[in-house]
This record gives structure tokens, sequence and C-alpha cells, in this order.
């Protein structure tokens, strides 16, 4: 008889995270002064790496083609919650490697570590969640310690002025979103997603349209949070900035997959559009918050002097893309998996592109240059290999070919003009042309700008540049592998509307 492994072996990565979050715990108690780089940083690594390898043979293996359900419903791992937790796993190595330099002289490294690996393993289940309850749980164990790793630079008052901010305004989205639950659960008596489906597919809550109504648009608040959408972004540059770059660059890039990976599940299973659309059409919803929140997001960022203040703006971007893979839902030509699939690929590249732009901050902190576009004059001629990374990071954010964020954008748009939405894509390529002003400083600042003083390059940081470098790699190696990346993708996206 061939061996069987255990349902619970699904969740594998979430319990490898959790567990080296567990031990960092445990060598903090030990040695709570330790200030071992090598060893915190290495296990967060080595934690992260394992959880993304058994993602990997997962996925390579079709683990997730049916769906796995545990603890009653609760929970599944499918192909879109593997999808997911391989760009959670992937921008959670990334981080805690390059942090092995940024945080050279900092106190706190083992918390640090171990905060980050437990938002990590939050992350996972928010992409595995199949009930309401689970959400609200899974989401908070992401916030709760990304609040604390925004301020953990205590002697910045701008990182804990940030961190201030950022919990304020997460905990009133969360006690919005936890009352849009409420108001759900008690129309559909449910907070499984299926369950809540089969209730509202019926006619039994029809006097009761209006309270379903607010307590979707309520979740959708607390969902727009997490994803930095606009009017709900108002913490991100804030945050962003105040944080350290590793930070930033884990809140920008997983943080917002994690977001977006929850939400498509939310609304694709529990407020099937055809039942509810009557009471609350949440694709316009969506259609609205994808064209401000890209505009704003966009024309913001055009405006900015510091380069880290320009990519927080940027990210805020980017979410506006991303939710077209909901705007452009259930239009007249049908295409859902076709859009849904092109916004989680868009997020797969994003987060290699993106978090290795925040990790070059990282780096140009490191050395202590400065904040601005002019600060960054003439870099290349000291730092020449981080700097074509950092031109291969702006180049892809801003779409253009032969990145692999030309080739997600183009998926996506794609997606939306055979969806019917031509106008959504058309206002994704329009902004997308705009970003390319932003993004062409960097690039022309560190190239073309003679430097606006003598500075020297007291070291190269192992770590940091193993960070950016991988993420360049990836950034340009999803080209040649865009294919089985974009199937997987639409495989994941399918599961959805299976």
């Amino acid at each position: 008889m061939a061996f069987q492994w255990p349902t619970w072996s699904a969740i594998a990565p979430t319990l490898v995270l959790g567990l080296t979050a567990m031990l960092l715990f445990v060598v903090d108690s030990i040695w709570p002064d330790s200030t071992n780089r090598g060893l915190l940083s290495g296990i967060a690594t080595v934690g992260s790496v394992v959880a993304l390898g058994i993602t990997g043979w997962f996925l390579s293996a079709s683990t997730g083609e049916e769906a796995i359900t545990m603890y009653n419903g609760a929970l599944v791992v499918d192909t879109m919650s593997l999808f997911f937790v391989l760009i959670f796993t992937s921008v959670t190595a990334l981080v805690t490697v390059a942090s092995y330099d940024y945080l050279r002289d900092h106190s706190y490294q083992a918390e640090y570590y171990a905060l980050v690996m437990l938002a990590a393993t939050g992350m996972t289940l928010m992409a595995s969640a199949n009930s309401l309850a689970v959400v609200f749980v899974s989401l908070e164990l992401a916030s709760l310690p990304s609040y604390a790793l925004v301020a953990i630079l205590k002697q910045n008052r701008g990182s804990v002025e940030a961190g201030l901010k950022y919990f304020l305004i997460g905990a009133l989205s969360s006690a919005i979103f936890a009352y849009g639950i409420s108001l759900v659960y008690g129309v559909t008596g449910s907070l499984r997603l299926s369950q809540v489906a089969s209730v509202l597919a019926g006619s039994g809550w029809d006097g009761v349209s209006g309270v379903l109504g607010v307590g979707v648009l309520m979740v959708l608040g607390g969902f727009a949070f997490k994803t930095a959408s606009v009017p709900f972004h108002f913490w991100a540059p804030e945050a962003y900035e105040g944080a350290p770059a590793p930070i930033s660059a884990f809140l920008s890039s997983a943080s917002k997959a994690a977001g977006f990976a929850v939400m498509f599940r939310v609304f694709t299973t529990a407020f099937p559009f055809e039942a509810v659309a009557a009471t609350v059409d949440w694709v316009l919803v969506f259609q609205i918050l994808a064209v401000v929140t890209m505009t704003l997001g966009n024309l913001a960022a055009a405006t900015q002097d510091k380069v880290k203040r320009m990519l927080a703006y940027s990210s805020i971007g980017h979410a506006g893309y991303a939710l077209i893979g909901l705007a452009a839902l259930y239009g007249p030509n049908a295409n859902n998996e076709w859009v849904m699939g092109g916004a989680m690929v868009h997020l797969l590249v994003y987060g290699f592109m993106n978090t290795g732009a925040f990790l070059f901050i990282g780096l140009v902190e490191h050395w202590e240059l400065g904040r601005t576009f002019e600060d960054y004059n003439g870099l290349a001629k000291q730092a020449p290999v981080a700097c074509v990374a950092m031109t291969a990071f702006m180049f892809s954010l801003a779409g253009l070919p032969p990145f692999a964020g030309f080739m997600s954008k183009y998926v996506l748009f794609a997606g939306a003009v055979g969806a019917g939405f031509w106008w959504l894509a058309a206002l994704g390529a329009a902004n997308s042309a705009l970003s390319l002003f932003y993004y062409s400083r960097v690039v022309k600042a560190m190239w073309i700008e003679d430097p606006s003083g003598e500075f020297e390059m007291e070291s190269r940081p192992v770590g940091l540049y193993a960070a950016i470098v991988a993420a360049a790699i990836m950034t340009v190696a999803l080209l040649p592998v865009f294919g089985p990346a974009t199937k997987e993708a639409f495989a994941a996206a399918a599961a959805l509307f299976a």
C-alpha cells in the first residue's frame, strides 16, 4: 500500500514558517542580547527557503489541482493558495537575506526576524482561508507583526511615527472589517465562504438586502486597506518611508499580494455576482477603485522628490493594476480566468521587481547617501552591478519590453480587453506611460547625471547585494519561464471559478 500523507501536511509551508518564528523566539530567550547576525538571519532564511521549496514541490506535483479542505472547510489548499504562498516565501527569503547587512548596528534583531516569520505565516493562512473567521484571524496575524516591524527602529522618529499611524489606521480598518463580517453572518448565518454563497443563491435573504450590501462594502473596505487601495491608502506612503527598507519591500510586495489573494477568493466564492448584483454591484465598485487607485498613485508618484516615497506611491498605482483582476470580471465576453490569471501573474512579477527596488534603496541607506533623486547622481560609477539591477527593476515596473513587467501587464490588459473592458486596459496603459517618467528619473540620475558631491563606498554589503542581484535575476529569468508561470496563474484562477 502506497504511503498517504496526512491531510494537514498540505499546509506544511505555513507550519515551517510558524516553527521558524518559534525557533527564533527560543534563541532569543536563551541569548537575549545576541547580535549574531549570521545565526539569526540564517535561521530565518533557511525557514523561508524550506517553505519555498515545499511550495514549489507541491506545485510541480499538481498537489492543488484537487482542492484539499481542512478543519471542516475553514482552510483550503489549492493551486491559487500555493501560487500566492510561492510569492510570499520568495519575498520573505529576499528580505531576510538583505536584513543581514541592514540590521548590522540595530537592536532587537531576533524579534525582527521572528516578526517577519509570523507575518509571513499569517499571509500564507490568508491565501488558504475559506472562512470569514479565518480570514480575519489570519489578516490580524499578518498585520500585528507588521505594525511592530514598521516602528522597530526605536531611535528613528520617522519609523516610530509611521508605525503609530499604521497601527491606528489598521485598527480602524480591522474594526470596519469585523463589523462587515458580522453583518454578512447576520444575513447568511454562516462564515464559510461556500455556505455564504449557497444562502445568497436563494431568496430567503431578500428582506435584509440592505444589511448585506453594507456588510459587503465594509468587507471590501478592510481588503482595500490591506492592499493600499484608494481611498484607504493614506497609511502606505508614511509606513513605507518610515520603515526599514527591507520591511518596506516586504509590506509593499508580500503583504499586498496577501490582501489580493484573500480578496480574490472571498469575492469570487462567497459573494456570487449574479446573486448579489441587484443589492451591491461590487464589480462596478472595483472598477471605480481600480481607476482611481492607479491614477492617483501614479500622479502622486510623479510629484515626489524622494525615491523611497516615489516607490511608495508607485506601489499604490500597481494595486490599481491588480484590481483589474476583479474590475473586469463578468464582462460581456466572460473572460474571467484570463483576467484573474493576469492579475495573479502580475503580482508574481511585481513581487520580485518591487522587492528588488526597495532593497536597492536599503543599499543606498546603508551607504548613507541620501533620499532624493539628486543623491543618486553618478551612483553607477561606484556601484555598477547594483545600478544595472535597479535599472532592470525600474524599466520592468514601468512595463517596458523585454522585461517581465511588460509581459505581465500585457497579459492583464489583454484579458481586460478580451472581457470587453477595453477602457480599463487603456487607462492602465496610459498610467504605465506616465510611470515611465518618474521611473526613468532614477535611471537618469544613476547613469547620466554627474555626482553632486564626493562620496566613497565604505563596503559592499554581501547580504543586500545578494538579495538585489537575486531579485534582478528572477525579474529577467521570468521571461523564459513566463509561459509556465502564466499557465499556473490561469490554473489558479480556474480553481476559483470551478
